[in-house]
């Protein structure tokens, strides 16, 4: 890996696939600004276990404001910000066949976070991003938007309209910029967990695991190789992508159709 004490970006780097970006990269030298809106503790304890100088920092990136306020924070503790990953993200669970179970707000709920937060973020960051030697985005989109499943039809809408931004601006920010997306199938985290009890939840990771060509349900650990890969200097040819990482799920025509699942 060829990263030499660059600055990162986290939105929702406290929990999930968000934290388990911000160790993978700590691990290769990079420090991490950790973006979270509601997570203190568990931002202030990752910090803290990192020992690395990395920093937490609440943001509510949905107001355009805190965006700019969440850059300037790694400009004033770091003097530069070479690497951003749009993670945070929300969703509302319901049935794809259930047309009432959603009204416009939730629409707009969903898209103020999944879209976008994901732009302010990146035009609040272009300016300091535009000064580094390798700088790079990693959006984190979803197999919702790549093939309409999901929790909803509002974020399988969202994450769609994240892969299209992902294209757009990697064409407009190039050369200085690269722009990739990763798209996660299921991935075991405590989206999944906090929906039901524990054994719920195990039910629910051997369920993918016997429904996805590889044969395990991915976690959180999974998606962050992936994004440090595409952040990388040796993937300097790599911009505009959507990369499926998702045990094979895409290719399990059934589980697919299961749109609620």
């Amino acid at each position: 890996m060829a990263f030499n004490d660059e600055v990162a970006i986290v939105t929702g780097g406290a929990t999930g696939i968000g934290a388990a970006v911000v160790r993978t990269l700590a691990e290769r030298g990079v420090r991490c600004v950790i973006n979270y809106a509601s997570s203190a503790d568990a931002a202030e304890s990752l910090a803290a276990e990192l020992g690395n100088g990395s920093i937490a920092v609440r943001a509510d990136i949905a107001e355009d404001a805190q965006c700019t306020a969440l850059v300037d924070a790694a400009q004033q503790a770091f003097g530069r910000l070479d690497y951003l990953v749009n993670n945070a993200g929300r969703t509302k669970f319901a049935d794809h066949e259930d047309m009432a179970a959603l009204d416009a707000d939730d629409f707009l709920d969903i898209y103020r976070l999944n879209v976008v937060a994901p732009f302010q973020m990146i035009r609040a960051a272009t300016p300091l991003l535009r000064e580094g030697p390798a700088s790079a985005v990693v959006n984190i989109a979803s197999i919702a938007g790549v093939h309409g499943v999901g929790s909803s039809v509002a974020y399988a809408a969202s994450k769609g309209a994240l892969i299209t931004l992902t294209k757009s601006l990697a064409r407009v920010l190039a050369p200085a910029i690269r722009l990739n997306a990763i798209a996660p199938g299921y991935v075991g985290t405590g989206w999944f967990e906090r929906r039901g009890d524990a054994d719920a939840f195990d039910r629910l990771n051997r369920y993918i695991a016997n429904h996805v060509p590889m044969g395990f349900a991915a976690m959180a650990q999974d998606i962050a190789g992936p994004v440090v890969n595409l952040l990388d200097p040796a993937s300097r040819a790599i911009t505009g992508e959507t990369l499926l990482v998702d045990a094979g799920q895409h290719l399990d025509i059934g589980l697919s159709r299961r749109p609620g699942k």
